[in-house]
């Protein structure tokens, strides 16, 4: 889940080098195809700031561009540059080919690629970089006791869906069952695992440190 995805995983590198436009040369009879994938660019910026509930002024603050640059950017009078748009991507929290290549609306599944840590099988449910991060989580019987608690900046919400699942909180110890949610500041010293007898299958948010989410036991 998010939490232990933090502790075990370390940072992905940053982009390879790009060049510094993102009007690439067409090949022939594409010329149609690249215009109307640039076009969608203005839409998509404001798309993703107003979902944000971010005005200009709070964009401009946050990425260093101009208010009368942006504004220009989202109604298409400016055209998209990697310089414009890679500050734009880290605010708003996408993939830079999210705002080059994606069309207003395209396929909303998430195509599960399920990881496994220490034993435990993670699937991913979110697909967007950075920001608030979904797992369902599959824990085996792991007997014995709590391992080293750990901290780390940000939030965790936990919902068992099936099986049971100790959490050492500090100085609490909770044994959750099925419908039990619990959440907390993971800089909180913590450990969880399951003490059996079934394997435990949990739903799990973690956000960093600010993205605190907007559900409540």
């Amino acid at each position: 889940m998010g939490a232990r995805r933090a502790q075990d995983e370390g940072a992905t590198g940053g982009p390879p080098a790009v060049a510094s436009t993102l009007t690439p040369t067409p090949a022939p009879g594409d010329e149609d195809g690249t215009q109307a994938a640039l076009e969608q660019v203005g839409p998509r910026l404001r798309q993703l700031r107003l979902e944000r509930e971010a005005t200009l002024a709070d964009l401009s603050a946050e990425t260093g561009i101009s208010v009368s640059t942006l504004s220009r950017l989202e109604s298409g009078q400016r055209k998209p540059t990697l310089e414009l748009l890679l500050p734009l991507a880290r605010a708003h929290r996408v993939a830079l080919d999210e705002l080059v290549d994606a069309p207003e609306t395209g396929d909303p599944r998430v195509r599960l690629t399920p990881l496994t840590r220490h034993g435990r099988t993670y699937l991913p449910l979110t697909r967007r970089p950075g920001g608030v991060q979904a797992f369902k989580m599959v824990i085996p019987v792991e007997p014995g006791e709590p391992g080293e608690l750990r901290t780390h900046d940000g939030y965790e919400w936990m919902y068992v869906l099936s099986g049971r699942v100790r959490l050492v909180l500090g100085s609490r110890d909770l044994l959750l069952g099925p419908g039990e949610v619990v959440e907390f500041d993971t800089r909180t010293p913590h450990w969880f695992g399951n003490p059996g007898p079934h394997p435990a299958e949990v739903l799990a948010l973690y956000g960093p440190q600010g993205e605190r989410m907007h559900v409540r036991s």
